[in-house]
């Protein structure tokens, strides 16, 4: 007999920026779901689709915020970026950096191992430890905006027209999670009804109750059925911390 289970699913998140958002509250938001965990967050949003009237700030004040996010020791509670969980994936992570020049991507800031951070701490110069990396110029179909990376690398790309970055937003094999910032309510609902991922956020990040069914479309799939057995699991679960407390 199998025991029940929920999968951990992969994400290649979109995050669509409208020009009529609350800026403020947006840029800092995209920071924390870009790069908190080094992006080892199966939810952090990877693809950051920027309008076009809006993208030239954006993409300066998202450099100018990112690096000064503070790499340091996990250990220092200070610390904003810190290790990359194993060797293995550091090099995962390096070699899609590569991948993503080879493919004409332009390195906006990051782009490597922190080799001089490591060089100069007794304590972590065994760690794995790249700067948050960002990169602009890339084709929608290309490699780095498909597959997931899992790690402080993300995308920025200008848009237009709504129903253009609809089609790209989901146009990967993933569709675990997506974020999106207006103040339309009208686009909100749109958008909400027509984006393939399990989770969609508006004008926030991050906002989940783990004692409900994670999942999405297509690659991310399996975990989010909604029927009598998903009720039934949760359900257990949620009692089982009630009986804990």
């Amino acid at each position: 007999m199998f025991k029940k289970l929920s999968l951990e699913l992969g994400g290649k998140n979109p995050v669509l920026i409208f020009d009529d958002c609350d800026y403020d509250k947006m840029l800092e938001t995209t920071i924390r779901s870009s790069f908190s965990n080094q992006g080892e967050i199966c939810l952090c949003g990877s693809r950051i689709f920027v309008h076009k009237n809006i993208y030239d700030k954006f993409k300066n004040d998202f450099v100018e915020r990112t690096k000064v996010l503070r790499l340091g020791d996990p250990s220092d509670e200070k610390t904003q970026q810190g290790a990359i969980v194993s060797e293995m994936h550091y090099k995962k992570i390096l070699s899609y950096i590569d991948l993503a020049k080879e493919e004409g991507g332009q390195i906006l800031c990051g782009g490597k191992s922190a080799i001089d951070f490591t060089s100069s701490n007794k304590r972590c110069k065994d760690g794995w430890f790249i700067y948050p990396t960002i990169i602009e110029n890339l084709p929608y179909g290309c490699r780095t905006n498909q597959e997931e990376i899992f790690g402080p690398v993300v995308c920025a790309l200008p848009f237009d027209d709504a129903d253009e970055v609809l089609r790209r937003a989901n146009e990967t094999p993933y569709g675990l999670a997506a974020g999106l910032w207006t103040r339309d309510l009208a686009t909100a609902h749109r958008f909400a009804a027509k984006l393939r991922a399990g989770t969609i956020w508006i004008n926030t990040w991050g906002d989940t109750d783990a004692a409900s069914p994670f999942g999405g479309y297509k690659q991310s799939g399996h975990g989010r059925e909604m029927g009598k057995e998903a009720i039934d699991l949760y359900s257990e679960v949620k009692s089982v911390w009630l009986r804990a407390d």
